[in-house]
């Protein structure tokens, strides 16, 4: 991806992703074949990003924080449309790409973990897995453009 430069600070591994971007159809999960749109934005002097995101077709928002949590660690706080919320901190997806950004939550179904990197020419890949006993499980692959 042309620009995937990481800033300063601990919002700076979050850097690549501000601005608007789009996803359309695409991989062979199920979840996949949604269109979704996010816009991150840094808000409250930088102190924190925020992410926006509507699932087309599904009347599915989810909106998120990106920020530092108490101990200083990069952490995120997500709430959804259906009544759900989250919560999670900063992981190692090393093993998706070597520049990939992720976050790890302990959900009711058990550890999941999202990722977002660099994709192939422009805009970047976003993935959901949960944690198995072989392995990370990915239910959603989306390739995400620049509005």
């Amino acid at each position: 991806m042309n620009g995937w430069k990481k800033g300063r600070g601990a919002l700076g591994a979050l850097a690549p992703l501000i601005g608007s971007w789009t996803a359309r159809p695409g991989g062979p999960e199920p979840a996949s074949q949604a269109n979704c749109s996010r816009r991150f934005e840094r808000i409250w002097n930088g102190a924190f990003i925020r992410l926006d995101a509507q699932w087309s077709g599904m009347g599915y928002e989810e909106m998120a924080l990106f920020g530092k949590d108490s101990d200083g660690t990069l952490a995120f706080w997500s709430f959804t449309s259906d009544g759900k919320r989250s919560q999670g901190k900063l992981a190692d997806a090393s093993d998706i790409h070597p520049e990939a950004i992720a976050f790890e939550a302990e959900m009711p179904a058990g550890l999941a973990r999202f990722a977002y990197w660099p994709g192939l020419g422009e805009g970047f890949d976003f993935a959901v897995e949960s944690r198995t006993k072989r392995g990370w499980n990915r239910f959603l692959l989306h390739h995400y453009h620049a509005n």
